[in-house]
């Protein structure tokens, strides 16, 4: 593998390529040779960390769960152990000749500095934009439904229209649509994602739709935090809200969630217990060790990528994401 440094001198560009720097390896050629060399051989150059830069435009943010401290840690250790097996991709910088700004592999480049390597592989790819940066963060799943409904805004504040954004990212136009409600929810609803309990589009598009037809009930609901939001929560609460339209006001009958339902009480008021299933879990709790600590599966959030998952330590309460190839699963319960 060829290694790639340079000096802190500013090289001249010759069509797009820097000429001779004095960093260069001794019996190379002028950095077009180097690069050619290597693009040549199929593989990927090594890169001095010293001349790259991060993309300040990039699509995900300082609090996308794959920068956490965390999880960039987990990547440090993998890469002392085995160094970084996907290279990362940058372009040359217009404005620094002989710099690099990173197109992919943000995450990479921060824990090889964790790491402290010297160099890290990387292929020089010139012909890339920010859509291509989302496309292959989508691809990964490292991109929040912030993230992405962030770039979305600002496509749109550039007269783009949703059927080309959507074209642009290889997505459907409900999935542009989707998101683009995100940008202006009501403000309940918008609290409830901001703050992370509810992230799934899906989800948040159900509630909107919600509380366009009963604003005050959606925002009751909401308004109790031990009140889980989930898919089937949600469709519950429409279903509720579809019924009480239907019926007279006073019909006694409670926002699902609250302790009970219209229908589920006997005699005296006591609610009735119903039958279930002695071979399946009302509620299912996956203990784990991570670093010799007792922890155990959040099922409810959604892990940045595969082979992540997000964990919660018994000792201390602590959440955080981990490899799930530094997990052991140690016991299957009912919650």
């Amino acid at each position: 593998m060829k290694t790639l440094t340079i000096n802190n001198k500013k090289p001249p560009v010759v069509q797009g390529r820097a000429e001779k720097p004095a960093g260069l390896l001794s019996g190379m050629g002028d950095l077009s040779s180097l690069l050619d060399a290597a693009e040549g051989a199929g593989g990927p150059l090594q890169l001095d960390m010293r001349l790259i830069d991060e993309d300040p435009n990039q699509p995900r943010t300082e609090d996308n769960p794959g920068f956490s401290e965390e999880s960039l840690a987990e990547l440090a250790e993998s890469i002392k152990l085995r160094g970084v097996k996907t290279p990362i991709s940058v372009r040359d910088n217009p404005d620094v000749p002989g710099r690099f700004t990173i197109n992919h592999g943000a995450r990479r480049f921060r824990s090889s500095k964790i790491a402290q390597q010297p160099t890290v592989p990387g292929f020089v790819d010139n012909d890339y934009n920010e859509a291509d940066q989302v496309v292959e963060n989508l691809q990964r799943n490292e991109l929040t439904s912030r993230e992405i409904a962030d770039y979305i805004g600002r496509e749109l504040a550039k007269g783009i229209k949703k059927g080309e954004i959507a074209k642009g990212i290889s997505k459907s136009a409900a999935f542009v649509t989707q998101h683009a409600n995100l940008l202006d929810l009501p403000e309940t609803i918008a609290q409830a994602f901001n703050t992370g309990r509810v992230n799934d589009v899906t989800v948040v598009n159900e509630l909107v739709t919600a509380h366009k037809k009963k604003p005050q009930e959606v925002a009751d609901w909401l308004a109790d935090e031990d009140q889980e939001i989930t898919r089937g929560s949600v469709k519950l609460l429409r279903e509720f809200l579809d019924e009480k339209g239907q019926k007279p006001e006073g019909g006694g009958k409670r926002l699902p969630g609250d302790g009970g339902e219209e229908g589920n009480e006997g005699a005296g008021g006591k609610k009735k217990e119903k039958a279930g299933d002695p071979e399946k879990f009302k509620k299912a709790i996956i203990q784990v060790q991570h670093n010799a600590r007792p922890a155990r599966l959040l099922l409810d959030r959604r892990p940045p990528a595969d082979g992540f998952a997000w964990l919660k330590y018994e000792d201390d309460g602590q959440e955080f994401e981990a490899n799930l190839s530094l997990v052991t699963l140690t016991a299957v319960l009912e919650g």
